[in-house]
């Protein structure tokens, strides 16, 4: 055999080693898992009664636009109002620039200039300010972490935290608390 054929046959096996090699070392396919971006539903300019598990209002919510996520079943909200019933079967009003919805409803996250108003013809009319506010439809709680400011007829508390029991209407402040009394303005 020349040096040529031997050369040759050197290369062609070194070539058949080099591609085995690369071949048993390849990389395994990655399995690419994409989110789904479209919503499973939207809501243009709609209006929701959510019952209670013994048929009550549990809350009704009113907004221009809702989309529910396909793949955990949760729901955002842009510019919500929602109606909160009392014990009393009167209703908060409470508005926030969006909303995110649990998937079992059972916890509303509302964010940006979040404002509770009490029930009309209150006899102890307040107002809840915030940029923050988890409620709690079925255990008509909401909560805060953030700074909360409630107004009355005379008076202004802040504080930062906030648990609120909007079936008794009672609102109390974790923190920092702050209070100005006017008593001309009740």
């Amino acid at each position: 055999m020349t040096w040529r054929g031997t050369l040759t046959l050197v290369l062609l096996v070194a070539a058949v080693i080099t591609g085995w090699s690369v071949w048993q070392q390849r990389a395994e396919p990655t399995a690419t898992v994409t989110a789904s971006t479209r919503p499973s539903y939207l809501l243009h300019d709609f209006e929701v009664v959510a019952l209670d598990g013994e048929g009550k209002e549990s809350m009704t919510l009113r907004a221009p636009k809702l989309a529910q996520n396909a793949d955990d079943r949760t729901m955002s909200i842009q510019t919500p109002l929602f109606l909160l019933p009392d014990k009393d079967g009167q209703r908060w009003e409470v508005r926030s620039k969006t909303a995110w919805v649990a998937a079992d409803n059972s916890e509303v996250r509302l964010r940006g200039d979040v404002v509770a108003n009490s029930p009309p013809g209150a006899q102890k009319p307040s107002t809840l300010k915030t940029e923050q506010l988890n409620v709690f439809p079925d255990k008509n709680e909401a909560t805060s972490q953030v700074l909360v400011s409630v107004t009355a007829p005379g008076s202004t508390m802040q504080g930062v935290g906030m648990w609120a029991d909007l079936a008794d209407k009672r609102i109390r402040l974790l923190s920092k608390v702050q209070m100005t009394d006017d008593p001309k303005r009740r």
